[in-house]
């Protein structure tokens, strides 16, 4: 059995949309559940769950992906677990492509599939779609150089995820976590093309500002402390500045763009990111802004320290 798994956060219609894609086309010999995880939404999505067959839904009060996707996983009945994020969309045959690769190959024991952005109009897509596009959730190359994927479109193996343990908290990338102590476990992460879901890009610089401001305080955990962080965290601050010139070629060569339109949009977006990147890591080595504060704008509840009662 595949239990796919779906942290839930205040996107009633998207979870709507990614549970249809996921109930339009199964397999009839493939035996599916899935768990919805609601972490602290305004209103527990109860009627979209119950307009889909063998859809469960939990409710976890502590913030964060990470410790929604655990209640569902130690709640879950099937020897493969398929995580899946509710704004997400699986492509035809993603439960087929995961039962394919682990039946087929008893060696792979974690799968990391491809995540592309869904654009509203493919053909005019907008300043961040098509930053978006090139720049987010490059999980070939995040597979192939960090050894991690993202947990927004991942499969494993009931017994392995046992081996390595729980997600992490809110306050740390808790899919690079994991990902890595799977790797230093002697488990490796296969990337699969055909395994593919789609994600919205962003709708506002604000949306996409609130990720990086996560993603950056996790950074910093990661090496505060260290001898000599502050000038090694400055450094990294002025490569970041630096670098959308050495992403010309990236953005020329992309796939998943096309005209020169979609490209200097690309660009546009590209060296608007990177500034405020830039800011907020002088402002976090500066003192200025407080990680932790950042790393719990995911979930604004979080920020209080009183975590919502289960419903």
């Amino acid at each position: 059995m595949i239990s796919v798994i779906i942290p839930h956060l205040d996107q009633p219609e998207m979870l709507r949309r990614c549970l249809a894609s996921l109930t339009r086309e199964v397999n009839p010999r493939l035996s599916v559940e899935i768990i919805v995880v609601d972490n602290g939404s305004k209103q527990m999505p109860v009627e979209v769950c119950a307009s889909f067959p063998n859809v469960k839904l939990l409710s976890q009060s502590v913030p964060g992906p990470g410790p929604a996707r655990n209640l569902g996983v130690a709640n879950a009945a099937g020897d493969t677990l398929a995580f899946i994020d509710a704004d997400c969309i699986a492509a035809d045959g993603w439960l087929d492509e995961i039962e394919h690769q682990f039946s087929s190959d008893a060696k792979k024991s974690i799968l990391g599939g491809d995540v592309r952005i869904g654009c509203e109009n493919p053909s005019h897509p907008t300043l961040l779609e098509a930053y978006e596009s090139v720049f987010a959730y490059r999980m070939k190359e995040y597979i192939a150089k960090q050894g991690f994927t993202g947990t927004g479109n991942l499969a494993v193996r009931a017994e392995v995820f046992a081996s390595v343990g729980e997600f992490g908290g809110i306050d740390i990338a808790e899919d690079r976590d994991w990902g890595q102590r799977a790797l230093r476990g002697g488990y490796r992460t296969h990337y699969c093309e055909k395994m593919i879901a789609y994600h919205p890009a962003r709708k506002s610089f604000s949306e996409l500002a609130l990720k990086w401001q996560r993603h950056t305080a996790h950074d910093l955990a990661r090496i505060k402390g260290r001898r000599g962080w502050r000038l090694r965290w400055i450094v990294r601050a002025a490569a970041v500045a630096l670098s959308p010139v050495a992403e010309v070629t990236r953005i020329c060569s992309s796939a998943r763009l096309s005209g020169w339109r979609s490209r200097g949009l690309a660009f546009v977006g590209l060296v608007l990111i990177r500034g405020y990147r830039t800011a907020i890591m002088v402002s976090l080595a500066c003192g200025a802004t407080d990680a932790m504060t950042l790393s719990r704008r995911w979930n604004p509840r979080s920020i209080a320290g009183t975590p919502s009662k289960n419903r």
